[in-house]
């Protein structure tokens, strides 16, 4: 059990914390101590996963699993839930890194399927875009709870979080946190695509949502889009190309512009952007695996400056370009491979 955890079982009896006004009471004495906020957020999320199991994915555990066998109905059952959440939201720390952003997801999908009030959800999806470059693909697939939503998963949830950390100040939004952000929106659009009801103008709104420089790569934006692609067939040549605009093909990998070449369902245009893109790169990769070679064979005798290489450097230089024509051979050949179906496809 980690420090925060055996800290948050400390401070109370677990037998006294059912009543939930005795715990804020408790809580607020604390805090009046100076303790440290982090430790605040340890004893309110220990106190929350012991009496909501939902947050913690334990049925083991007791807590509300015991009303919902009691006499009272369900109703009762969810309005106390209900009740538990926003007091939870109401006591949380105001310092942003004071609880896990997995643990607030957590608290986020009760908190939608109970049916909280507006501004609780919306204090909840604040603190959570705070720390989104910290949230699991696994804790941000919320599903949808509202019946005006036809998607499974709530993707205008997702959305609402990914707008509010981009508008972040800088000091709270670093690059680094913006590109673990674009690798989450990613695979999180991989797995909503597979669902036949999210539409076009959603996919494209979420994907579109970051800026071009937060992905260091589109591989992950391209299979997204090739599974949106093979979940939804009846999608027209243009919302094809609508999709394919979203991608540079660029900063695609050789291997993601070896499958996009092969890939029946992008438009042809797509397929020859990727393949012109790569042979760009291999053009560059040649004539600078030329100049390299050039730049490592020195005159001494034109130049009484330049030092005498070693045995040991020559040997090191050598197998170095080797190497780079190893490489160029074996980038060569793949575009030899992607013009292939590329010529097929066009005829």
């Amino acid at each position: 059990m980690n420090k925060l955890a055996v800290a948050g079982e400390c401070w109370f009896d677990d037998a006294c914390i059912l009543d939930m006004d005795y715990f804020v009471k408790t809580l607020a004495g604390i805090k009046a101590k100076g303790v440290r906020p982090d430790l605040i957020g340890s004893i309110i999320a220990h106190y929350a996963s012991k009496w909501l199991p939902d947050l913690t994915g334990d049925i083991t555990e007791k807590g509300f699993s015991e009303l919902e066998n009691s006499p009272d109905n369900i109703t009762a059952s969810w309005m106390k839930k209900r009740f538990f959440v926003e007091t939870l939201v109401g006591i949380l720390p105001p310092e942003r890194d004071s609880v896990p952003c997995n643990f607030l997801l957590r608290l986020l999908r009760i908190a939608n399927m109970v049916g909280v009030e507006p501004t609780y959800r919306a204090e909840l999806e604040k603190r959570v875009s705070w720390r989104l470059d910290q949230a699991s693909l696994n804790e941000l697939m919320i599903p949808s709870f509202s019946h005006t939503c036809s998607t499974l998963l709530d993707v205008e949830l997702v959305m609402r979080l990914v707008k509010r950390f981009l508008n972040l100040d800088e000091a709270s939004r670093s690059g680094a946190a913006l590109v673990k952000v674009a690798k989450l929106v990613d695979c999180y659009l991989s797995e909503a695509a597979v669902d036949s009801s999210l539409s076009l103008s959603e996919f494209i709104d979420l994907a579109g949502a970051l800026p071009s420089h937060a992905r260091s790569t589109d591989d992950g934006l391209y299979r997204a889009i090739d599974t949106y692609l093979k979940a939804h067939l009846g999608v027209s040549k243009q919302e094809r190309k609508a999709l394919c605009r979203l991608i540079d093909s660029r900063k695609l990998s050789p291997e993601a512009s070896y499958h996009a070449a092969q890939n029946e369902r992008l438009p042809v245009r797509a397929v020859i952007q990727a393949l012109f893109s790569e042979q760009t790169k291999l053009n560059r990769f040649i004539d600078w695996s030329g100049s390299f070679s050039g730049a490592r064979s020195p005159n001494p005798g034109l130049d009484p400056s330049v030092r005498c290489l070693s045995k040991r450097e020559v040997t090191a230089q050598q197998m170095e370009i080797r190497k780079l024509r190893e490489d160029v051979i074996r980038l060569q050949s793949q575009c030899t491979c992607m013009q292939v179906p590329l010529i097929a496809k066009i005829s």
